[in-house]
């Protein structure tokens, strides 16, 4: 596994990167782990670094939703406003007449699929220039403040018309809270967290703190400085869009229930009809949107091949890439450059983590698809 090994040691020896971990496993374990550089200053990074994981906590959230369609209690057609009727009072933003919004009511009705899918028609301010126009021009909090009022985005297109990426997931997880009774932290943690053995995987990061790694953001001069960006401490609600911290072990763990069809070590959380439920394309004929950034200085655009869709937790190749990723793997990212896939076909899962800004920068990029033909060609 030194090959793997040397395209780390590369990546952060030219500042592609400013540090990172990687690990790659199968359904029976790891198969390889490493890491290079500083976490923070006085840190080397380890397989022990603690990251804010922010949108890798996504499918944390669809899982929490598929065990309780998997006992029965929803469906992924069950209306949000049947759970949560403040969803009925959301309206499509269809534009401005001077510095006013125009806003109607939306078409068709938003289900938990949709949420899933992220085509019920909320995209983040990131992704959409009218979203941040209308943040603005109204004091709509982000969503990264972590108050029960920045859930009531408006949307961008009717639900289920288009692929739009946003904080739907965040909705999902006021989902389960308002059918199961327990605030969704305590959910996962009893759930999924505990019965996976992610004992690194938390919603508070206090006690990750003295192996928290620090984030960077890359200048017009290419290099590194330190930025401040974390979930926010203390939210009237957790989003499980981004409000978990984790570590490359454990996050691996969760991929490995995936291999293993919704269970590892013995404990299940998903029976198998429900794990194949929860990996297939659910988009209904829609297809992933390339995702053109209106905010250079955190995201990249962000680009997959040609007809990728999105299951219940994870966004879908369908087809291969060529000494790459097979068609049926599932993949999702973090804000801060914590990337995951899994390749069921291969039985192959992988991560990739460090904390730098913009995301999916070309830099970076590079560095991810070097890894990932380096773990192909050593398979």
């Amino acid at each position: 596994m030194s090959h793997l090994q040397s395209v780390l040691d590369q990546a952060t020896d030219a500042r592609d990167v400013p540090f990172v971990v990687a690990m790659t496993a199968n359904a029976r374990g790891v198969t390889f782990s490493g890491a290079a550089g500083d976490a923070r200053e006085g840190l080397t990074a380890s397989e022990d670094t603690a990251f804010r994981i922010f949108s890798m906590t996504k499918a944390v959230g669809s899982v929490a939703a598929m065990i309780l369609i998997d006992r029965g209690t929803i469906g992924m057609d069950t209306p949000v406003a049947e759970i949560l009727p403040a969803w009925n009072d959301l309206r499509v933003l269809d534009g401005f007449d001077g510095n006013e919004p125009v806003l109607r009511a939306p078409k068709t009705h938003a289900t938990l699929r949709h949420l899933a899918t992220h085509t019920s028609g909320m995209e983040y301010e990131f992704w959409n220039p009218d979203v941040p126009k209308y943040m603005e021009l109204t004091g709509h909090p982000t969503v990264l403040s972590g108050l029960k009022s920045s859930l009531m985005y408006p949307l961008t297109t009717d639900p289920g018309t288009r692929w739009g990426y946003g904080p739907s997931i965040d909705w999902l997880g006021q989902v389960v809270e308002a059918v199961d009774g327990r605030r969704i932290d305590a959910f996962c943690r009893q759930e999924i967290l505990e019965p996976l053995g992610m004992n690194d995987t938390a919603f508070d990061p206090d006690r990750l703190a003295d192996r928290l790694s620090a984030v960077a953001m890359r200048g017009e001069d290419g290099e590194f400085r330190p930025h401040n960006l974390a979930p926010p401490a203390d939210p009237e609600f957790y989003g499980m869009g981004h409000a978990l911290y984790s570590t490359a072990p454990d996050y691996l763990r969760f991929l490995r229930m995936v291999l293993n069809r919704g269970q590892l070590d013995g404990n299940r959380i998903l029976s198998e009809h429900a794990l194949d439920a929860m990996v297939s394309d659910q988009m209904n004929g829609l297809t992933f949107q390339p995702m053109q950034s209106v905010a250079p200085l955190v995201s990249a655009d962000v680009e997959f091949p040609q007809g990728s869709t999105h299951s219940f937790a994870f966004l879908r190749n369908e087809t291969d890439i060529p000494g790459m990723r097979s068609a049926g793997s599932l993949s999702w990212a973090g804000v801060c450059n914590t990337h995951y896939w899994i390749d069921p076909s291969r039985d192959l899962a992988a991560v990739i983590m460090t904390q730098s800004l913009p995301f999916l920068e070309p830099r970076f990029l590079k560095t991810y698809q070097a890894y990932e033909q380096a773990v192909y060609a050593g398979l």
